[in-house]
């Protein structure tokens, strides 16, 4: 079986949970190879780069990669200006690298934040929230409604405990950032994005690099 390396760049730590999206858009085109992923954890490396490029130039020399995923949150910016500002950092990291240890790039940008994708799985959510058996009714948005919300970060968190029917000091105990990392592991299925344009274009990109 065929080895293949992939490295993530994230916004922040909590973006972390792309990696199981990453590995099931990869296995979906690439289903008969081995992969090995990498995030990269700036804050735990001798002088952090703070800039972008800085970041690219440490990732690659740290986590030499067949495929470098470099990832933004929209927030409220357009698309296309993350793009714009993803190109113009890997070409000024392409400066301080040599030809050959260069991988192939791609942008990884959901519409507003990462939390945006995993507001689709019920079963994950309650899972995540330790009562997987809960009877308690959760509101999901609808798929197409997600990449319209303002702050899916902070819907995500509230369905999670929600979910949790947890109370008083355990509620207060409750720590729905750490329970997300969980929920991302516990998805296998990850199609139902293929409704939003974020993840339609990330999908492309993919789908272009496998057939080159």
């Amino acid at each position: 079986m065929t080895a293949f390396r992939f490295t993530l760049i994230t916004d922040g730590s909590s973006d972390k949970i792309l990696l199981p999206v990453l590995k099931w858009l990869l296995k979906t085109w690439l289903p008969d190879v081995s992969l090995q992923e990498r995030w990269v954890d700036f804050g735990s490396l001798p002088n952090r780069p703070i800039t972008l490029e800085g970041k690219i130039v440490r990732a690659i020399q740290t986590y030499p990669c067949d495929i470098l995923f470099i990832h933004r949150d929209a927030e409220r910016e357009p698309f296309q200006q993350r793009v714009q500002e993803i190109e113009k950092a890997y070409q000024q990291a392409k400066i301080y690298l040599p030809n050959d240890s260069l991988p192939y790039h791609i942008c990884v940008i959901p519409v507003r934040m990462s939390e945006a994708w995993f507001l689709f799985n019920e079963n994950a959510i309650r899972q995540a929230s330790g009562n997987l058996n809960g009877k308690i009714k959760l509101h999901l948005p609808a798929i197409k409604e997600i990449e319209d919300m303002p702050d899916p970060k902070k819907e995500l968190y509230a369905l999670l405990e929600h979910s949790s029917e947890l109370t008083g000091r355990k509620l207060k105990n409750f720590n729905p950032a750490k329970q997300i990392h969980r929920m991302a592991e516990n998805i296998d299925d990850f199609s139902p994005l293929r409704a939003l344009s974020a993840f339609q274009r990330l999908e492309a990109d993919v789908r272009t690099w496998v057939e080159l």
